[in-house]
């Protein structure tokens, strides 16, 4: 054992992955943090957020999954959205297997609150938007926020998300484009929806031939007053003009019901149950694949969406992110403890994640090739969408949800140190 240098690192952002990396951080005692956040309060933007295995073991380790609960998706329906046909049914998810508390989806909010429980008071700073970085000839990097205080740390972790300022200071030549879909969420009291026949009774998937509605309890069955998710989604929305990235704007009930005015009864009448002003609109953006997720002399480290720029394809977010901070703590630690630099702890970093997100852009470009071959060879739409429904929610993606990243860790160390299991 080696002595420790203390390092001062600052984390942009205050999303799941940001509190995940000060968590995972904060157990290191050479580490001092602060993290930078825009708003000037806790914030989180959506309804409901989807967790399986993956996440499950990644919260375990940050120490805060007790306090994490919602609506199991044990029995999840896919139907004709036209028709209210059923196309499929699964009982219990397949990643759900390697986790006895199974997949479920829960408020966003309340996973917010569970990390933000784990954070050591004094770490966070709000209403610290940032404006600029610099990165200094000398030590670290110099930080400029929108009221124009200023910081310097050795480490800068972008944990801003899909518009993260951090990645376009390190790349200012990748550029986001819109990917023609729109989401629209809400969460609302459960008991409202109750009369519709088939709504709330499961987790259910209704497929059109330009979106989708998806229906899920965010609440766990001893919530007294439970929470129900409706989210609508456009896939081939017109461009949106004179604005970049739209996350979390309202949306009035006539934008939404236009969306599903071909649907089946049920769907329109639990999008018009909605009170008006209570919708949020997402607009999804999405970049090419970053070579590495590191930069600047190994100054500063993209987690999240910012290392990954696929707004939402997978679902999973928040635990990606959770894990990129994860293994950034464990890479920072083990490389002190070899007398090692943050530059050796950050190519561990990269060398492990980065190629996990690559291996999602070569699944996403498989999956379209798998769709395009399909709509040209399915004999309606209905075979269309028991195709679709085949490749999109039941293919293989056990890299994602039943990833173990503490197993992760401890392959790269035997891996690295050349020693048999």
């Amino acid at each position: 054992m080696v002595g420790r240098t203390l390092i001062d690192v600052a984390i942009i952002g205050g999303g799941p992955g940001g509190l995940g990396t000060a968590i995972a951080l904060s157990q290191l005692p050479f580490v001092r943090i602060t993290l930078y956040e825009k708003n000037p309060e806790p914030r989180e933007a959506g309804a409901g957020i989807s967790l399986s295995a993956n996440a499950w073991k990644v919260l375990d380790l940050l120490g805060a999954s007790e306090e994490v609960k919602g609506g199991s998706k044990s029995n999840t329906h896919q139907r004709n959205a036209f028709t209210g046909d059923v196309l499929g049914v699964v009982k219990s998810p397949e990643n759900a297997q390697a986790d006895s508390r199974g997949a479920i989806r829960a408020r966003r909010t309340r996973l917010q609150s569970a990390l933000l429980s784990r954070v050591p008071e004094g770490t966070i700073q709000y209403g610290k938007k940032l404006i600029h970085l610099e990165n200094l000839p000398t030590r670290g990097v110099r930080l400029v926020f929108h009221d124009q205080t200023e910081a310097v740390a050795d480490l800068v972790v972008g944990a801003d998300g899909i518009q993260s300022i951090v990645r376009r200071t390190l790349l200012p030549d990748h550029h986001l484009s819109f990917t023609g879909t729109i989401a629209w969420r809400v969460i609302v009291a459960k008991a409202c929806l109750a009369h519709i026949p088939d709504i709330t009774t499961s987790t259910s998937w209704w497929w059109g031939e330009s979106g989708h509605v998806y229906f899920s309890d965010v609440d766990d069955e001893d919530e007294k007053n439970p929470y129900f998710e409706i989210t609508v989604r456009g896939y081939r929305e017109p461009e949106i003009l004179g604005r970049t990235v739209v996350w979390g704007v309202p949306a009035t009930n006539d934008r939404v019901a236009s969306r599903v005015e071909k649907y089946d009864r049920r769907i329109k009448d639990a999008v018009s149950i909605v009170p008006e002003g209570a919708w949020r609109e997402f607009a999804m953006f999405a970049g090419p694949r970053l070579d590495r997720i590191i930069g600047w002399d190994n100054k500063v480290a993209l987690i999240g969406d910012s290392s990954h720029p696929l707004s939402g394809a997978f679902g999973s977010g928040a635990t990606f992110a959770m894990e990129d901070g994860w293994i950034l703590a464990r890479a920072l630690d083990y490389s002190q403890s070899l007398g090692l630099s943050i530059r050796d702890a950050l190519e561990i970093f990269n060398n492990i994640r980065s190629p996990y997100y690559a291996r999602m852009y070569e699944h996403l470009d498989e999956l379209e090739e798998k769709m395009r071959k399909s709509r040209q060879e399915s004999k309606d739409f209905d075979d269309f969408l028991r195709a679709k429904i085949k490749y999109l929610i039941y293919g293989d993606k056990d890299f994602i949800y039943k990833n173990d990243i503490q197993k992760v860790w401890e392959d790269y160390i035997v891996s690295a140190e050349g020693q048999p299991r």
